[in-house]
């Protein structure tokens, strides 16, 4: 749509005697900023034009992560069960099948996620049965999706087939984004809802600007100095569900959601800047701010409990009937049905729990970590592990099965200069992508720094996971260099980008075995633990 904008600008410009949107004459007021001559800058750089090449990459490489993400998924097990915190999620995902789609949650007594990510779950054990392959087949769908998502912005924030390409690569050979999709957990959906939002988010500044630039042909950008409404934007309502869904899956999703509304409001100051509207923070604040509370608000706790329908028609939910027991039926919040209330007064000792998950409280975990580690990977987690007469297939009797979640290093280990050439460029050079890709990125990590005493793990960065991809694959653009640089300039940028993502590729296949609990010697998994911090 927006590629037939550009083009339809484009011709009613050139078709024009005069400057599409009126030139300020001489002597105007200096308060008042200067109309663009062309519409079609209000939208900038176009999107690629090879749209079958780029649809033909995009479902090849989500093919292929399929085919990664899918192979061998229903092993390992411990003898038949869950692994790791597997055995949290799987069985109560099961309850849900039995009991109408709440968890009875037997051995505890509380339940501290909320249900999105387990009626997801469920769904593969109804498909597929109570095995691992069908309690790890919605993770792996959604992780195989994801590369889908990476490779179609990837291509939308760099211009570029092959970067969008290679950014689907990176995905599939990340060592986390791996193993977490092959995990009946539930940071895989927490991943896929929160890149699916940003996705929709890109969708609707593009749309948004060709709104404005049509707005700059017809002449009405002058018509109020506060510029136009832009009417309903279906890809922000759409990002706002998807935000609320994400949240439904991990409290943690709440994060974005703040994150991303402030992303939008300062897209929409961008576009009343670049149009030439007199007052654009004020147009923003009075034409958008009441949309966007809506879209990015109202929507994603719409969205929130939507996902709870299951206990809203429970008699036996954990709390679902608490008023009038744990809490009373009097109070100011009395106007409100008492479903929601109840869910309030549940959701309260949700937080209470997870307020009290302290190293002091609880004791050290031996895999836990702090997020200052977590941009390199440098504590990693063992899933899974087993040895001597369990296992068997390595050509000896002291086999080792092991899974571990590790960010592949080749890929994880230049963030933080990949992450400090993002925020240089933002800073010199303003460039909203670089923006874009850091605060998604801020947004999922920094929160975490608030509360050090608090038990963290390095599987939280599952969301974070494709924005370092984008990042490093805009990176990878400036090392390319642009489409009119010389002959020379391109290939060597093309052979140092070919060699980077060669190397991910390869590290990512050495660390293969203890990525999918390949039978090894000891010798053999001696050598993949090339940290201190990676042994227990």
């Amino acid at each position: 749509m927006v590629i037939r904008a550009v083009e339809a600008l484009r011709t009613r410009a050139a078709s024009n005697d005069r400057p599409v949107g009126g030139v300020e004459p001489l002597g105007a007021s200096p308060e008042v900023p200067p109309r663009p001559l062309d519409p079609t800058a209000v939208l900038g750089p176009p999107p690629p034009t090879d749209r079958l090449r780029g649809w033909a990459v995009t479902i090849l490489l989500t093919l292929v992560a399929g085919v990664v993400r899918f192979a061998g998924l229903g092993y390992p097990t411990d003898a038949g069960n869950p692994v790791f915190d597997e055995k949290h999620y799987v069985p109560q995902a099961w309850q849900m099948l039995r009991n109408g789609g709440v968890e009875d949650n037997p051995g505890y007594e509380l339940v501290v996620h909320p249900p999105l990510g387990k009626q997801l779950i469920a769904l593969g054990e109804l498909l597929l049965g109570y095995d691992g392959f069908g309690w790890r087949a919605a993770s792996a769908l959604a992780g195989t999706l994801a590369v889908l998502l990476v490779v179609r912005v990837g291509r939308r924030l760099t211009g570029s087939t092959l970067l969008g390409g290679i950014g689907g690569i990176l995905l599939i050979c990340d060592g986390l984004s791996h193993v977490q999709s092959r995990m009946g957990m539930l940071d895989s959906f927490s991943a896929f809802f929160v890149l699916a939002a940003f996705a929709a988010l890109l969708c609707d500044r593009d749309d948004v600007r060709a709104r404005m630039a049509l707005v700059i042909t017809e002449g009405r950008v002058d018509d109020t100095p506060y510029g136009p409404r832009f009417g309903v934007r279906w890809w922000r309502l759409l990002a706002g569900a998807l935000l609320g869904w994400g949240a439904a899956v991990k409290w943690s999703g709440s994060y974005w959601v703040a994150g991303f509304a402030l992303l939008v409001l300062l897209w929409d100051v961008g576009v009343r800047r670049a149009a030439g509207v007199r007052r654009p923070w004020v147009g923003t604040l009075r034409r958008d701010l009441g949309p966007a509370v809506w879209a990015l608000a109202v929507v994603p706790v719409l969205a929130y409990l939507s996902a709870w329908w299951g206990w809203f028609r429970s008699e036996t939910g954990i709390d679902r009937h608490a008023v009038g027991v744990e809490v009373g039926t009097g109070g100011p919040w009395s106007f409100l049905p008492d479903a929601l209330r109840s869910l309030w007064y549940y959701s309260g000792k949700v937080l209470e729990f997870h307020s009290s998950l302290t190293t002091e409280a609880s004791g050290v975990h031996p895999w836990e970590s702090k997020p200052w580690t977590w941009p390199m990977g440098l504590r990693p987690m063992l899933y899974h592990y087993a040895s001597g007469d369990q296992v068997t297939g390595c050509g000896r009797t002291d086999c080792i099965s092991a899974v571990m979640l590790i960010g592949t290093p080749a890929l994880w280990w230049p963030a933080v200069v990949v992450l400090c050439f993002a925020l240089w460029r933002l800073l010199t050079r303003f460039d909203w992508r670089y923006g874009a890709v850091l605060l998604a990125y801020g947004a999922g990590i920094l929160p975490w720094f608030a509360n050090m005493s608090r038990q963290m793990y390095y599987f939280y960065m599952a969301p974070l996971a494709p924005f370092l991809v984008l990042a490093t694959v805009l990176v990878m653009g400036e090392v390319l260099g642009p489409a009119g640089a010389g002959r020379e300039r391109r290939q060597t940028g093309l052979l140092v980008v070919g060699l980077w993502t060669g190397l991910v590729v390869a590290n990512f296949a050495w660390l293969w075995p203890i990525l999918m609990g390949v039978p090894i010697t000891p010798e053999m998994w001696d050598s993949q633990l090339w940290l201190p911090s990676w042994r227990q």
